[in-house]
């Protein structure tokens, strides 16, 4: 009976490893499966006085082949890649609302400066005025797509955070009833590897969307934590996410995962503290890249609407008034914050002015950037440009807002405690608010406000090449003018220049001569007695010459060259910085994502190496247990033999 017993028993054994390797076979694409393997161990075997006799063999245990190590490794590098992926996705998207071509934003722009070629030809041609004026209409259409582009792009990356927030709630829940299953299981002794596997698999799609850590409890349990130390999963138990507004700066668009157990109070976590996966990724999108992209596109609105709104105003319409607006401008937007009994407001004209309509402070000096005010100590603050960190320390809020810093002026009431912040979004709406206002042509003011007539009787000479306001005190219609008569030093025999109202200087050919809020550009050269005079260009000597006079729309031509971004960037070349800034980061994220992903696939082809299905080995391993088998159904059969064969001879 004992070799019936050790063929049944070798039988029954390699039949529970061909069923296992014919498991792993069908489960070879089943993912997160963890490959199998039966352990098996030798029956003690029977003393039978000069030796011990074996009784065959049995199953141990079914091994599951898995690596903790390997596996929260790839889950890691997962959830990093993941990150990048949503964000690198995302940026491409965002770069797609700044395209170039015929129907970008920079085409609407030469286009619209170009227009004015045919003014400065046909000054009182209304069809050339109207060209303009469709084209500045355009650009404003153009600048508001844009901006809606973004608000879509945005309002999709939320909706697509909600969406991953809901599934990762759904997980948590899922790993947490599990972990009572588990729990039980392993309380009665045994392993359930699918259970295990499950679990892994539900762990590893979670952080697909949220990076966690995790602690194996003493009962066979997985407690996950996202943030750092929040128990997502705890046991059975699993907590809740949620995303919504910063807490900090509410009505800034500035988004947080918040983290919420019964009967706890939520906590707040950033981007940076949620680690990786895709939420991650698409919170850092929303509150970084996408507030560059707004202030990119928002700036150059405000610097074009700057620009061309002082232009207009130095010149005369075809009535003879000065020229109104051509854009609407934002002065003024809120600043952000929690802190009770505290208000804030950026501005972008001078609002410690009297003057009707107050006057710009600098749009040359717009950075894109958000900005962030910090109440330090005994009543000072920090005001933190967010683009490049830069740090300018005031003694208090009144100092700050006596100063301009980029062409802004930052005013608040009231102070908050140590640390407490206020975030300013001075560029966020200058875009999707821009608007064309001037929609007759008889209202662009392309005329000179002044003008210059060079003296019959100079015997130099003397030439006009150029004549334009740059600001307020231009000489009264009723006034003479200013006569500028040239002279010779005799000591230096330099030439040199006596102006009517007193202003004297050095003439130099070709150099602007800058007389309160206008300049005149000469060339040649004067005799000692020569003379020009800028005059009211609505003098009565000048009669309606005025009209037929097109100097604003050479100096609206002017503005293509004028470095208006950055210290030293033009408008024509604007927005091909934007276009590189966006291109350089949405670059920049590819190849973090490409990255990400080398390191995820080779944590992830480790990870399989050791509990992935090889069909190669099973195939192999299916031989090898096959022909066990069959030698333990012979023994088996060779022991019934024997058997029969003694029972017949006990039989006689």
């Amino acid at each position: 009976m004992s070799l019936m017993n050790v063929g049944s028993g070798a039988l029954m054994a390699n039949q529970i490893a061909l069923q296992t390797i014919g498991n792993n076979i069908a489960n070879v694409k089943t993912a997160g499966y963890s490959r199998q393997t039966v352990s098996m161990g030798t029956n003690f075997g029977q003393d039978i006085g000069y030796g011990y006799v074996g009784n065959g063999v049995s199953v141990a245990s079914i091994v599951r082949n898995y690596s903790a190590l390997l596996s929260r490794q790839s889950n890691t590098a997962g959830s990093i890649q993941a990150a990048d992926l949503a964000r690198a996705s995302s940026l491409s998207q965002m770069q797609e609302a700044f395209a170039g071509g015929e129907s970008g934003l920079g085409a609407a722009m030469n286009e619209m400066l170009n227009g004015f070629s045919s003014v400065v030809n046909a000054p009182t041609d209304l069809t050339a005025r109207n060209v303009v004026l469709t084209r500045m209409t355009e650009l404003a259409s153009r600048f508001k797509s844009a901006s809606s582009s973004l608000d879509e792009l945005e309002y999709t990356n939320k909706l697509q955070i909600q969406n991953d927030v809901t599934l990762v709630n759904s997980l948590a829940g899922q790993v947490a009833a599990l972990n009572g299953q588990i729990s039980r299981s392993q309380a009665s002794g045994v392993v359930p590897n699918d259970l295990l596997d499950k679990r892994d698999q539900l762990v590893r799609e979670m952080n697909q969307y949220v990076q966690t850590s995790q602690v194996d409890g003493a009962d066979g349990t997985l407690n996950l934590f996202v943030g750092g130390s929040q128990a997502l999963v705890l046991g059975a138990t699993a907590g809740q996410l949620s995303v919504s507004e910063s807490t900090q700066y509410p009505g800034s668009g500035q988004l947080s995962l918040y983290f919420s157990q019964p009967g706890n109070a939520p906590v707040e976590l950033s981007a940076s503290m949620v680690g990786g996966g895709e939420v991650a990724g698409l919170m850092k999108f929303n509150n970084e890249d996408l507030t560059e992209g707004r202030n990119l596109l928002g700036r150059m609105a405000q610097v074009i609407s700057t620009a061309l709104n002082a232009q207009q105003a130095q010149g005369l319409t075809l009535s003879g008034a000065t020229g109104k607006p051509l854009f609407s401008q934002v002065e003024q937007m809120p600043g952000y914050t929690a802190i009770e009994g505290v208000s804030a407001s950026v501005s972008f004209v001078d609002t410690q002015s009297t003057a009707t309509p107050r006057p710009v402070l600098d749009a040359t000096a717009y950075v894109a950037s958000d900005y962030q005010v910090i109440f330090g100590e005994s009543g000072k603050v920090n005001l933190v440009r967010m683009s490049d960190g830069l740090t300018r320390s005031f003694d208090d809020v009144e100092a700050l807002a006596a100063e301009t810093v980029d062409g802004l002026q930052f005013n608040v009431s009231g102070a908050g405690a140590l640390h407490e912040s206020i975030l300013f979004k001075p560029f966020s709406s200058s875009a999707a608010t821009m608007q064309a206002l001037v929609l007759s042509p008889q209202d662009l003011a392309v005329s000179s406000a002044v003008a210059a007539s060079i003296s019959p009787d100079n015997g130099g000479s003397l030439q006009l090449s150029g004549l334009k306001v740059t600001g307020a005190g231009i000489p009264d219609a009723a006034s003479a003018g200013i006569e500028i008569r040239f002279a010779v030093d005799p000591t230096t025999s330099a030439l040199t220049y006596t102006a009517s109202n007193g202003a004297t200087g050095n003439y130099v050919a070709g150099q602007p001569i800058q007389i309160d809020g206008w300049e005149i550009t000469l060339t040649g050269t004067p005799h000692a007695g020569d003379s020009v005079t800028v005059v009211n260009a609505k003098s009565p000597e000048m009669g309606d010459n005025w009209k037929r006079d097109a100097g604003n729309a050479t100096a609206f031509l002017a503005l293509r060259d004028a470095k208006l971004f950055d210290g030293g960037t033009t408008l024509s070349d604007g927005f091909s910085t934007l276009i590189a800034q966006v291109g350089t980061r949405t670059q920049s994220a590819k190849l973090a994502a490409d990255l990400s992903g080398t390191i995820a696939r080779n944590l992830e082809a480790e990870r399989t190496s050791v509990s992935g299905v090889n069909l190669d080995e099973e195939a192999a391993k299916l031989l090898q247990y096959q022909q066990a088998y069959q030698a333990s159904a012979k023994m088996l059969q060779i022991a019934q033999s024997i058997f029969d064969s003694m029972l017949s001879t006990v039989g006689r």
